[in-house]
């Protein structure tokens, strides 16, 4: 085992260890269709708000996807706790009841949970003997069996981690050579096994389909690579190796592949920018949204790439964002904070126990910003342990953790009345110059030269149609002009 692995398995051991409160913020109404502008705010969490049936429980680790409605968190002990939308049993309860808050899954007692993933309909957990079980929609074979009983166990051995698209996964395995396997919805190459596995549905028709891929199968270009990290977009994959370079493939467009062009890659291929001295630490973070991805690289460096704004370009290779450190990703966020470094603050945050939401906690969600923006609750220096995000946002901490106690002070009235008058100033100085050149001679006497040209022209068409059409004697005359 090389240095970079052990300093991984180090990293990771130690977080394993810790554990914390876990805050939630965003929609709670998991039936409805959050993509849909029409629907109603009742029910959001706008700020961090405390879970009541996990009070007091150490959780080391919270999972989400950027295409999924449901969450799942881990706590120190190896117990897993599921939530939210389970019309295809990805909660793991056995059932298809819709939950509000954490459960316990109870069908993983038996297991030590050390790692998990969360898809659009299914759910992925690793225990610490390095077995897969997973449950819920097994449509593309995104279960990694073919089996039908819930959980299934996955065909594969000697797990160390695993991550879910929206319907595929990935798998990082300690056997050599296969370090990496994937299975699931081909369509845009996300496997990275070379094809897309396309076929037309019947003989003479265009509607096409996507041959699925049910058992995990190794990426075969990644055999000699050691992969250490791994995230998973909705269509797409992020990957780093022991050495710290940084492999993506699948669905490339709005350049969430940071190859400087949107064309899809059915085999991996490796980042540009993070070679020779700008290769990711051990201790480094990715993550991988709906139509972007993240990564830090040397002194936590942020790089981002994809559309990451609503309006503007796309960034079509990694960018670094100045100024912060940590990480990315439906409508949904969750962040673990330690107990010893927030103090009698915690009580202070409400509490949500699925029922109906006090006065001030529910407000109108529906905001986009193009910028980043400080969550007042979390910038009182809380220490964040773990973060999870839900495919419209993007969660970042802000450098290291300083366990301050300074308060946020908003922005006084004579701030934006400053602010007000410069823009003011602004608009006046720009009308002024477009006034001044109205009045320049030099540019009134272009224009009326441009106008008289112009109209000269259309008389002379006008002239050489009327003679071209004339039946008197100057028909010899009309000709003779027309035949120059």
């Amino acid at each position: 085992m090389s240095e970079a692995e052990k300093k991984v398995e180090e990293a990771a051991a130690k977080m394993k260890k810790q554990g914390g409160e876990l805050l939630f913020c965003g929609a709670t109404r998991w039936n409805a269709n959050i993509s849909s502008r029409k629907t109603s705010n009742a029910g959001n969490l706008v700020s961090p708000t405390r879970l009541r049936p996990l009070l007091g429980v150490d959780i080391r680790l919270v999972v989400s996807g950027c295409g999924s409605s449901h969450c799942v968190a881990l706590d120190v002990e190896g117990r897993c706790y599921t939530w939210g939308r389970n019309e295809k049993g990805q909660l793991g309860h056995g059932d298809r009841i819709l939950r509000d808050g954490p459960s316990l899954v109870s069908e993983l007692l038996g297991h030590n949970i050390i790692g998990a993933g969360a898809g659009r309909s299914h759910t992925l957990v690793v225990t610490k003997d390095g077995i897969s079980l997973s449950f819920g929609c097994n449509k593309h074979g995104q279960l990694g069996s073919v089996f039908e009983s819930s959980p299934i166990r996955c065909l594969v051995s000697e797990v160390r981690d695993a991550a879910c698209g929206a319907d595929f996964s990935v798998w990082l395995s300690s056997i050599e050579g296969a370090s990496i396997l994937t299975a699931g919805l081909p369509q845009y190459g996300q496997l990275g096994h070379g094809t897309n596995k396309e076929y037309n549905t019947r003989n003479s028709s265009v509607l096409l389909a996507y041959e699925a891929q049910p058992c995990p199968k190794a990426v075969v270009s990644l055999a000699g690579e050691t992969i250490v990290k791994v995230a998973c977009g909705t269509n797409h994959t992020v990957v780093v190796d022991s050495n710290g370079f940084v492999y993506t493939w699948g669905c490339g467009d709005y350049g969430r592949l940071g190859h400087k062009e949107q064309k899809d890659e059915w085999v991996p291929r490796r980042v540009e920018i993070f070679t020779k001295h700008n290769v990711l630490p051990p201790d480094a973070l990715i993550a991988a949204g709906f139509v972007n991805s993240a990564c830090t690289a040397g002194e936590g460096q942020l790089y981002m790439w994809g559309k990451v704004k609503n309006k503007g370009d796309e960034w079509m290779y990694p960018k670094p964002v100045m100024d912060l450190s940590v990480a990315c990703g439906l409508s949904h966020s969750m962040v673990v904070v330690d107990r010893t470094d927030v103090g009698d603050r915690l009580d202070q945050i409400d509490v949500y126990d699925g029922e109906a939401l006090s006065t001030g906690m529910v407000e109108k969600q529906r905001g986009w910003g193009p910028t980043p923006q400080s969550c007042l609750l979390l910038k009182s220096r809380i220490g964040k342990l773990n973060l999870s995000h839900g495919s419209v946002h993007l969660v970042i901490s802000e450098g290291k953790p300083k366990f301050e106690t300074s308060e946020i002070e908003p922005p006084t009235k004579e701030k934006w009345k400053t602010k007000k008058r410069f823009k003011l100033q602004r608009k006046r100085d720009k009308d002024k110059r477009k006034l001044a050149n109205k009045r320049d001679p030099r540019f009134i006497g272009v224009k009326r030269k441009k106008k008289k040209l112009k109209f000269a022209t259309t008389s002379w068409l006008i002239t050489l149609i009327i003679l071209s059409t004339s039946t008197s004697p100057f028909d010899d005359l009309s000709g003779f002009i027309l035949g120059m």
